[in-house]
């Protein structure tokens, strides 16, 4: 059963949308939350939309992008240009 399915009262589910996702070189279904405060965040269960943030880790990560933006911008990009996992989850993404 996929999540567009669920209805209560044959209205479509808005809070997320099925996508895929690459945990090392691997890829599994997961969910992009389109509401809640992870809003276009992808991850595993619908019930991750509404979880608080944990702001500690919210902290680390920005003062790491300061720190390492650009190196980590030009490793992602590679990544996504070569790796054949990337590739691959880019065509199944793609809208239809």
């Amino acid at each position: 059963m996929r999540i567009d399915e669920l209805s209560y009262d044959d209205q479509p589910l808005l809070e997320a949308r099925m996508v895929w996702r690459k945990m090392g070189n691997t890829i599994k279904r997961a969910v992009r939350c389109t509401s809640g405060r992870r809003a276009g965040r992808v991850v595993s269960n619908i019930s991750q939309c509404s979880k608080p943030i944990d702001m500690k880790r919210r902290l680390t990560l920005k003062r790491t992008k300061a720190r390492m933006g650009k190196r980590l911008t030009r490793k992602a990009s590679r990544t996504k240009r070569l790796n054949p996992a990337s590739r691959r989850l880019k065509t199944l993404n793609r809208r239809r």
